[in-house]
């Protein structure tokens, strides 16, 4: 079957080209109405996608991306589809060596960056042999919008074969390098389509949907799950090009979909114009990208009357799970991210590679059209990935309910063992997050001469609070097994973490590996 995921986004688009499609909602005072219609998603991206064509690119060529978020930068990503290339997204705050390694493992034919960053990474991508390098900026300035606005409005979307790459993205590489996860055109589709049905995406018959799209677009939260889910269904996007929490809650009634990451959260939380009232139109609030505490969750609940939806994903698979959109599905959980989308399989196993029982803690690991092929020039780690029955092993750690609902325990890798036991740390830091003054904690392992590993804790405390460590201590040996008790306990003023508001747990252990040395 031939066919491109561009194409397919673009029949969801409505009838009326003429329509709004993107609106900046925090354009400000120079662009204060500043409006994109569905026509002029689909001529932007013509222009630019003969723009790549004419430089002749070979077949698969790959075009890396590092610019800050914009209706352009969206609007390239679309036209690298739509021209049958590989679109290599990269984190905005990466640095010269990051860049270095991403330029030199990918090889991409054509680099698109800032106009502040072009000096540094135009020697960076030249040295590496690519041919072309443009700017874009946020403003709507650079040398590729220039380039671009002498090409024909009109392009015949390139065919592509289902299992073709659209797409790579490089893993947080937390452990060792990153890795380049390869996804083709017939992975993103199946996964938009399966959460268009899932999460309820309204047509223009039934109110159309109108989501408020403030994440970064460097990452598949806010590249494909978001973008994917509004361009497939024709729906409307209020853009931030940064999330504000004020701005949002202005925008609020006019929107029906948020999708932020828990950090997102927490923050409108603390914005005293975030009102049960502002929400009064919205119909969806998804999480994910990080662990939701459940203290947000059950204030979020209590503030505007909506219970936030917590899914499951990764880079290599995008969306795997997810807790219930509609009532007559079952409840939305706090703590857990749901069932298995349809199509979906998901399954957790035991060091031996058996089910564990309901309840029971294990390895995840999932199978399905969303799943990626593997990764990049690495066949050794994509076999390493994969079972001999062909399901990718997460790296995640997880366990069933009754109810089929999957909770995330954590990371393999994050798993501490310690004078031959094993403890989870999320176990751990959900005891913690209960305990009073504490806001949230992160719980790790360090080297430990007579245990291998102890087990240590990094607590954030609640504002106005100042937690004592020993008491913190002395109410966890009250309620769980001494060997999973940490040894120290730090507070910190804040956890380090990625752009996507994950802790960087490697970052701690660094931290704390030499603290029973000697």
């Amino acid at each position: 079957m031939q066919h491109n995921l561009f194409s397919a986004l673009r029949a969801g688009w409505p009838a009326d080209l003429d329509a709004t499609a993107i609106e900046c909602a925090d354009a400000g005072v120079q662009h204060p109405a500043l409006l994109y219609t569905w026509r002029d998603l689909d001529r932007s991206t013509a222009m630019l996608a003969n723009l790549l064509a004419a430089l002749g690119l070979p077949d698969g060529a790959r075009v890396a991306v590092q610019t800050e978020k914009s209706v352009e930068a969206l609007l390239l990503y679309l036209a690298v589809l739509r021209a049958g290339l590989v679109y290599l997204p990269l984190n905005t705050a990466y640095q010269a060596a990051e860049i270095e390694y991403f330029i030199g493992n990918a090889e991409p034919s054509v680099v698109v960056c800032s106009g502040k960053n072009f000096g540094w990474v135009s020697k960076l991508a030249f040295k590496a042999g690519t041919a072309h390098v443009f700017t874009l900026n946020d403003d709507r300035t650079g040398s590729l919008l220039q380039r671009a606005a002498h090409h024909s409005a009109e392009h015949m979307p390139v065919q592509r074969a289902a299992g073709d790459m659209a797409a790579i993205l490089y893993t947080s590489g937390t452990t060792g390098r990153s890795k380049g996860a390869m996804l083709s055109h017939a992975n993103l589709l199946s996964n938009a389509r399966v959460l268009q049905q899932a999460w309820g995406w309204r047509t223009p018959a039934e109110g159309s949907d109108v989501l408020i799209h403030a994440l970064p677009i460097f990452h598949v939260h806010g590249l494909f799950v978001a973008s994917h889910g509004a361009l497939l269904n024709g729906s409307k996007m209020l853009w931030f090009s940064k999330f504000d929490p004020k701005a949002v809650a202005a925008r609020l009634p006019e929107a029906t979909v948020f999708m932020g990451v828990p950090t997102l959260y927490v923050r409108l939380l603390a914005e005293g114009t975030f009102t049960r009232e502002a929400c009064r139109n919205m119909r969806l609030f998804v999480s994910g990208s990080a662990p939701l505490l459940i203290e947000t969750f059950d204030d979020f609940r209590a503030r505007t009357g909506h219970t936030i939806l917590e899914r499951y994903g990764m880079s290599e698979t995008v969306m795997l799970t997810s807790n219930p959109h509609a009532a007559t599905d079952g409840e939305r959980r706090g703590g857990t991210v749901g069932r298995p989308l349809p199509g979906v399989g998901v399954r957790v196993v035991n060091d031996a590679g058996a089910a564990c029982a309901t309840g029971n803690i294990g390895g995840v690991e999932v199978t399905g059209p969303n799943v990626f092929a593997g990764y990049w020039r690495m066949p050794e780690k994509t076999a390493e990935e994969f079972t001999a029955d062909g399901w990718f092993k997460t790296g995640d750690v997880g366990r069933f309910d009754a109810q089929g609902y999957l909770t995330i325990v954590g990371r393999s890798k994050d798993l501490v063992i310690t004078g031959g036991y094993n403890v989870y740390p999320a176990e751990i830091e959900g005891l913690l997050n209960e305990l009073p003054g504490v806001q949230e904690s992160a719980v790790i392992g360090v080297p430990h001469a007579d245990f291998g590993e102890a087990v240590v804790a990094v607590v954030v405390a609640r504002a106005g609070s100042v937690p004592e460590a020993s008491e913190l201590i002395a109410l966890l040996k009250a309620r769980i097994a001494n060997f999973k008790v940490p040894k120290q306990v730090f507070v910190v003023a804040e956890l380090p973490r990625n752009a996507m508001g994950k802790v960087l747990k490697n970052v701690l252990r660094d931290a704390h590996k030499g603290l029973f040395d000697g």
